[in-house]
């Protein structure tokens, strides 16, 4: 009994070891060395055409949620909704900030006066799950813009985000919004760096 303690422990952990690594950050085109020449960014979310799970389209999965849980209990599937989205506002984009900056050296969030913008799309989202016996972790995909402010038509450079992953390391996630937002950390670790990189 306990070597399969032992051998399920180090499965998990090299399972986690080989979805960290699987997270690709690249710079598509342009380029970032004009957040060199500043202190801070502003970024803008965008969640339009994201797809979620097996669904196309993110309308689609809130949809299915929300009926399964307000048929299990009347009122939960329109609670499930309203934390869905707030979990964007409340969770997820200061996660990606708060780990952009630390890593970038940026001060990074609301600051429509910034010089630069990033607008970060999020193009799909993978809520994972955990049961207990089984789970399988969140991930998202995502492509990042650098433009004016000013002139937001204007694309300086684009970084794409795969498989960010989420989970906590702990295991007691079972709640999609903590995983998905360590994936938004994941992502703003990553793309923090490579922006520190890209302006030495």
């Amino acid at each position: 009994m306990k070597k399969l303690i032992v051998l399920s422990a180090l499965a998990l952990a090299m399972t986690a070891t080989v979805e960290v690594k699987a997270q690709k950050v690249k710079l598509e085109n342009g380029k970032l060395s004009a957040l060199g020449s500043v202190k801070k960014v502003n970024i803008i979310y965008d969640y339009s055409d994201m797809s979620v799970g097996k669904y196309d389209k993110e309308s689609e999965y809130i949809s299915k949620k929300k009926s399964d849980y307000n048929d299990k209990e009347a009122g939960r599937g329109d609670s499930w909704e309203k934390a869905w989205i707030a979990d964007r506002e409340n969770r997820f984009e200061p996660q990606f900030e708060e780990l952009f900056s630390k890593y970038s050296e940026l001060d990074a969030g609301d600051h429509p006066d910034a010089k630069y913008t990033l607008i970060f799309k999020t193009t799909r989202t993978e809520p994972g799950f955990n049961i207990h016996i089984t789970r399988k972790n969140a991930e998202i995909d995502g492509e990042l813009y650098l433009v004016e402010t000013a002139n937001q038509d204007k694309k300086l450079a684009k970084v794409s985000v795969r498989k960010s992953p989420g989970r906590t390391f702990g295991g007691y996630d079972y709640d999609s919004g903590t995983r998905i937002q360590e994936a938004y950390a994941a992502a703003g670790k990553a793309v923090g760096k490579l922006v520190k990189k890209e302006t030495k």
